[in-house]
């Protein structure tokens, strides 16, 4: 069984900052993708910000230079830094990991969401 488990969301002020948490447990053999989505109110659920286990970050273009993804590979966490937030990153974030687990399975794992909301 995998979990991942996201903290960190809460309500903050346009110009303000939140850095956003996700940890997997359970029978994980190899962590590959890890990321970042969100969904808005009415809005399909899009990526964030994504990152390989030692690769490069991939970010959506509306949070280019204002968002950074990093892990701890040691801790199995994932984070996202947000700055400069604006009303319109106001949405539930998801965690989603891309896992092996230790019987040789691939698969998508999901968190259970965190809510961002940006006043103006």
């Amino acid at each position: 069984q995998v979990q991942l488990v996201e903290s960190g969301g809460g309500l903050v002020q346009e110009g303000g900052s939140l850095r956003l948490s996700c940890t997997a447990s359970g029978n994980i053999f190899r962590l590959n993708v890890m990321g970042w989505y969100r969904q808005a109110p009415g809005e399909q659920r899009e990526p964030v910000a994504t990152l390989r286990s030692g690769g490069s970050p991939d970010y959506a273009f509306s949070v280019k230079g204002r968002f950074t993804i990093s892990r701890d590979n040691a801790k199995n966490t994932v984070y996202l830094q947000m700055n400069s937030l604006k009303p319109e990153d106001t949405a539930v974030y998801y965690c989603d990991a891309r896992i092996t687990t230790t019987d040789f399975l691939t698969g998508d794992y999901w968190g259970q969401g965190t809510q961002v909301t940006v006043s103006s």
